[in-house]
């Protein structure tokens, strides 16, 4: 697939759960007038459409016998967006604990992969803004990695446990902790998020809040977009 290198601008962004990708990234684009998206959606949405179709999650071959029927849709407006599975409003139900602790099985699958990273692309090509900011974790290095601007954007376990408690009310910090880094370990077998590659640039938001975290993002496109012109 050919893409326009100047429109859009392709804002690439990994890093582990917890690390605020989706929250940042989604306010990074608004401040820009920017599409968003979020690619971990289609992974979760996946595998709620096996589930749906009772499809073991856990054997590749079934996994990928959903494909073809898999109509998947997500809007890139980040100040609200909804994902569809066919007729099928899923945007909250993708959330639910039951597909959280499948979806890390339906992502290490191949032929899974290498069709929704053709999805990302012709979403991103696709995208009639400026640019879109596309967050997950292998953005920078396999769906977008001519991105002009990619980003690591990481924090310290104890920091992404405690923002994910935060997050999840009735979950404790220590299983919240249990289920970060199970969701790592699992996902890491695949792809390497944890690390920068070769011209991403780390933000690492332990020390900062939001806000600042926001703004050392928008400083490293600003950056991208003097050196690229």
């Amino acid at each position: 697939m050919q893409h326009d290198p100047v429109h859009p601008v392709v804002v690439a962004v990994d890093g582990p759960a917890g690390s605020g990708k989706s929250s940042v990234s989604k306010e990074v684009a608004r401040r820009l007038g920017w599409g968003f998206l979020d690619t971990g959606a289609a992974y979760r949405a996946l595998a709620w459409h096996a589930e749906a179709c009772g499809v073991d999650t856990a054997d590749a071959a079934s996994v990928i016998s959903c494909l073809d029927s898999f109509d998947y849709r997500i809007g890139t407006d980040p100040t609200g967006y909804a994902v569809h599975v066919g007729s099928t409003d899923v945007t909250r139900a993708i959330r639910e604990p039951g597909i959280s602790g499948v979806v890390s099985q339906v992502a290490r699958v191949p032929e899974v992969r290498s069709h929704l990273i053709e999805l990302f692309r012709a979403i991103m090509a696709a995208e009639r803004r400026g640019g879109i900011v596309v967050e997950g974790r292998d953005i920078t290095t396999v769906v977008a990695p001519d991105a002009p601007a990619r980003i690591l954007l990481t924090a310290s376990e104890e920091v992404r446990t405690a923002r994910r408690s935060a997050e999840l009310v009735g979950h404790s910090a220590s299983a919240t902790g249990q289920q970060l880094r199970a969701r790592d370990a699992a996902d890491s077998k695949v792809v390497d998020f944890m690390n920068a590659a070769e011209g991403v640039v780390t933000v690492d938001s332990t020390d900062l809040d939001f806000d600042e975290t926001v703004e050392a993002m928008l400083a490293v496109i600003r950056d991208a977009q003097v050196r690229t012109g």
